[in-house]
């Protein structure tokens, strides 16, 4: 009996220390993320374990879950992979459609932009990787940089943190132009500008009306929302949230894309007590149900001149200072002021398109 113990024993600790082992065929996730609340944010990004295997191929570890919103905010034409973790034992809870999932302590939010038609060659480059992290004291934000070798990136601080910069790409779009463009990296100052609410930092994408749903995970398609439940990462939801699309669907109506494009990208400023609320328009998806909300034949709080008075005219993009200010480059007139440096061409048709619907005698 006791050399049958002793047998047994010593297979258990045998097992114990391999890697990666399958049984029946099912791998054993040996990996855990790292992560320490009173040393975040680390130096490199590859010190947290979100990712196993090599860092650039972005494989999320057990427990890393990834998301997408309907509609993407847009950056330059980057593309996104988006994470979520949680530490054990703690839910994120529902409080309406559209406010931010209430994130438990220690919650971080991932987010990689990346291009992968970099020029020559159409290679694969991870520019930036930032991370929200939930802390007793709210949420922080910490920018992480990759090196060319895509192995690791590192922990952006001090100056460069205080004032940005830019990395020079190369990249291809999907119509085949080609275009060279200075990426921002943001500053600290430029991250709480748009991510700020009530005077203080909050996630922007990770509403339950931006991921309500279906994303196609290793094992399936499934509502994003209901899988966060099935993880253990979030309490319950409702049945009947009143949901953004995504923006490039043209099955969908032009109308909820427009909705849906201005909500991602406009309305984290554009809604009371946030950057810009001290501006007429309001441009949450549940305000926009209002046209004087988007700022049909409302006349702008500053018209660029005497032909471009309102904010919208009613089947005349050429006269409509959004139109204008989407089209614009120019750090003094074009809208988002952040996030871009050059012109979101798919945005701007899809606004004109809308615009050339309305129908409307403006007073």
């Amino acid at each position: 009996m006791k050399q049958n113990y002793f047998l047994l024993l010593c297979f258990l600790v045998l097992f114990s220390c391999k890697n990666d082992e399958k049984i029946e065929g099912v791998e054993v996730e040996s990996s855990l993320v790292n992560f320490n609340i009173d040393a975040v944010p680390y130096s490199k990004l590859s010190t947290y374990s979100f990712f196993k295997g090599d860092l650039k191929n972005l494989e999320p570890s057990a427990k890393v879950i990834p998301y997408e919103p309907a509609s993407a905010l847009f950056t330059d034409y980057a593309l996104k992979k988006r994470f979520i973790w949680m530490p054990n034992g703690v839910k994120s809870t529902y409080d309406a459609d559209n406010k931010t999932l209430n994130f438990p302590v220690g919650t971080v939010l991932i987010k990689n932009f990346y291009y992968n038609t970099i020029q020559p060659g159409n290679t694969t480059k991870i520019v930036e990787t930032r991370l929200m992290i939930k802390k007793a004291s709210g949420w922080t934000f910490a920018e992480y940089l990759w090196n060319d070798a895509q192995t690791e990136a590192e922990l952006v601080t001090g100056s460069d943190f205080t004032s940005g910069s830019s990395k020079h790409l190369t990249f291809r779009k999907e119509n085949n132009d080609v275009m060279t463009i200075d990426y921002r990296i943001p500053s600290e100052a430029e991250c709480f500008a748009c991510h700020k609410l009530e005077n203080k930092p909050v996630p922007i994408g990770v509403k339950p009306q931006n991921m309500n749903t279906a994303y196609n995970y290793p094992n399936g398609l499934k509502n994003q929302l209901q899988n966060l439940v099935d993880e253990g990462y979030l309490q319950s939801f409702p049945s009947n949230i009143v949901s953004t699309v995504n923006y490039k669907d043209t099955s969908k109506p032009l109308d909820l894309r427009l909705r849906s494009y201005l909500d991602i990208n406009c309305a984290h400023c554009h809604q009371e007590n946030a950057r810009c609320d001290y501006r007429a328009i309001r441009l949450s998806f549940s305000q926009t149900t209002s046209l004087s909300n988007i700022g049909v034949c409302l006349v702008a709080d500053e018209p660029i001149d005497q032909s471009l008075q309102r904010i919208i005219t009613p089947s005349n993009p050429a006269k409509s200072v959004m139109h204008f200010r989407l089209s614009s480059v120019d750090e003094s007139s074009r809208m988002p002021l952040l996030g871009r440096t050059i012109v979101h061409d798919e945005g701007v048709e899809l606004l004109k398109q809308w615009i050339n619907t309305i129908n409307q005698n403006c007073p």
